[in-house]
């Protein structure tokens, strides 16, 4: 799980406004983050399968909303993934 400071300042970074939580730039943060911290996880614990199988699952969540971002906000979408270094 992530700590509150982090989450309040993934919001604040990457919300519309103070209190946004569901926009799709938010959600992809925080997932992102979360998704970096498995990673790490599963580096030094290989044969954490059940963990795997979340991970996994927050990875095809992300995707997903990062197609929705594509399709109705290009814009956003490309400053998003620069923020966040997803794509090479």
């Amino acid at each position: 799980m992530l700590e509150k400071e982090v989450k309040e300042q993934i919001k604040k970074e990457f919300g519309r406004h103070e209190k946004d939580t569901g926009s799709p730039e938010v959600q992809i943060a925080l997932l992102t983050k979360r998704i970096e911290n498995l990673a790490n996880h599963f580096k030094i614990h290989k044969k954490d399968f059940n963990s795997r199988r979340g991970f996994l699952k927050l990875i095809g969540r992300r995707r997903k909303l990062l197609r929705y971002l594509r399709e109705t906000d290009p814009e956003k979408y490309q400053e998003v993934i620069k923020k966040l270094n997803l794509r090479k």
